[in-house]
């Protein structure tokens, strides 16, 4: 028996030992790359949240990238038009326009990270509504509800986000998270959108449906609920974070010394500047009104010109989702594979941007630039429309791709400090008010921009072709584009200003 017994265990590790090594060398990978990123993102607890997060607007985006990856099959199996697909993305702007308001009351009054939990589940059923659609209208009614559930995700986040992180620090945690965004769009539309047309496009919105019943699982498990205010804000882990030079420019904390978090305000205050009488808020904004609520945040002037500039942004990006694959295949003559290869390549630009851009406007700020969080964005804004111009007007690929992929590095680049900045200057109570007015905007710009984008192309392309249309169109939306950039600088004057209004306001509510 014993010999036996010996015999059949000694098989086992021989029968696993090819599998052994390599089970071994993955472990190495992954524990290396895992270790890695909490020691980049300050410690475990933080990488899960940031994760989690960007997760959210990964969803959000994939989704918003395969209607259009799988505009051909929705033609072909419910017998639509051009116009019908583009009236499912906008529709489901429109809608979500509409909702952002409703959420944003919700998210300054109740749980946050029960509605998002919430809406992610509603998510996952209007996903597989439109799976079972049968028929263009019922395919529209599912696309209408799904708008009005993913705009959850704008005001919770970024309230989650001012609450779970310190002040100085959120550009650069907005990089990471605003990464899913950018990592969900090429999911959308080269994976998502590749099944589709091998498969079936109903077989592409379950996979959506079953990715939101995941993460629904993963945001109810893995966040718990911020203290509002900052009081639970999750500092890097001491034995992860080593300032190279010491003390508090550095980033890290002396003893006795201003906490992290308090570096973007405190050179606010250094610089004496005083706040603005008229804003400083006399009652408690939890108790305001949406309207009034909504107003006040409009009076702020840097979150005036930050609503024009982040709408203006998203309107170029989302014509450029929707027409891009169609200009760049008729301007050089390639097939759908042949640029579904070169998304990539563009995407790890656009990818490298966002995760560069609030890292460089916190760094700026350690180092006494108080108002870099907006003109980080407004130098980006302007260096993007110069790359895009000459790569939309070159024949040459080889000269194109190089291009491309620098404007879409700039571009991406202005949204984290962008996000970060409309924290600073507004009370922590009114975040998801202010964001959900910022979404309403920003969703409607973006319902409107294939039409607008379209309409433009139609105009020329009688006399340049499809192609020469697009090119004419994209070409003519650069304009807004780089007035962007200059308008936007005009909020380095307001900005610290009204950093200092927000700190007022907070500590006459204490």
């Amino acid at each position: 028996m014993e010999g036996g017994y010996a015999r059949r265990a000694g098989h086992r590790p021989r029968r696993g030992a090819a599998a052994g090594p390599w089970r071994r060398l993955w472990g190495r990978l992954w524990g290396r790359l895992w270790g890695r990123l909490t020691a980049v993102l300050g410690g475990r607890a933080r990488t899960r949240v940031i994760v989690i997060l960007a997760c959210v607007l990964a969803l959000d985006s994939a989704d918003k990238g395969t209607v259009g990856a799988l505009a051909p099959e929705l033609r072909r199996d419910l017998g639509i038009t051009e116009t019908q697909v583009g009236a499912l993305v906008a529709v489901s702007s429109l809608s979500g326009a509409v909702a952002a308001l409703f959420v944003g009351l919700l998210t300054d009054r109740v749980h946050r990270v029960r509605l998002l939990t919430a809406g992610i589940t509603l998510w996952a059923l209007a996903m597989s509504l439109g799976a079972l659609a049968g028929s263009f209208p019922a395919l529209l009614l599912s696309r209408v509800l799904l708008g009005a559930v993913t705009a959850t995700a704008g005001p919770v986040l970024a309230s989650l986000v001012g609450d779970y992180f310190p002040v100085a620090e959120r550009g650069r945690i907005y990089g990471f998270i605003l990464a899913g965004e950018m990592l969900g769009a090429g999911f959308g539309l080269i994976v998502v959108g590749d099944l589709g047309y091998l498969m079936s496009w109903r077989f592409s919105f379950w996979i959506l449906a079953l990715l939101a019943i995941g993460l629904t699982w993963a945001v109810g498990r893995g966040l718990a609920e911020p203290a509002r205010g900052g009081a639970s804000r999750m500092e890097p882990e001491s034995r992860l974070l080593r300032p190279r030079t010491g003390g508090a420019e550095a980033g890290g904390a002396e003893p006795g010394g201003p906490r992290p978090g308090d570096l973007a305000r405190r050179s606010i205050r250094r610089r004496g500047i005083a706040p603005e009488p008229s804003l400083v808020l006399r009652e408690d904004p939890a108790r305001m009104p949406m309207w009034r609520a909504v107003i006040y945040t409009l009076r702020i002037p840097t979150n005036r010109v930050m609503i024009i500039a982040s709408a203006v942004g998203y309107f170029f990006f989302a014509g450029l989702r929707t027409f891009a694959v169609e200009f760049i295949g008729g301007h050089y003559g390639l097939n759908k594979v042949a640029v579904s290869g070169l998304v990539p390549i563009v995407g790890v630009g656009a990818l490298l941007g966002v995760l560069s851009g609030g890292r460089l406007a916190d760094r700026l700020m350690r180092r006494g630039h108080p108002a870099a969080r907006v003109v980080v964005p407004a130098a980006a804004y302007v260096a993007a429309t110069a790359l895009f111009l000459p790569a939309m007007t070159t024949t040459s690929l080889a000269a194109a791709i190089p291009l491309y992929t620098a404007a879409a590095f700039a571009l991406a680049a202005a949204n984290p400090p962008l996000d970060a900045a409309r924290l600073d200057v507004m009370h922590f109570l009114l975040w998801g008010r202010a964001e959900s007015a910022r979404t309403t905007v920003r969703m409607a710009a973006e319902a409107g921009a294939p039409v607008a984008f379209g309409f433009v192309a139609d105009m020329f392309s009688g006399v340049a072709g499809q192609a020469g249309g697009l090119e004419y169109a994209f070409l003519i939306m650069l304009a807004p584009l780089g007035a962007n950039g200059v308008i936007l600088l005009r909020a380095r004057r307001t900005y610290a200003r009204d950093v200092a209004t927000a700190v007022a306001s907070e500590e006459r509510a204490r």
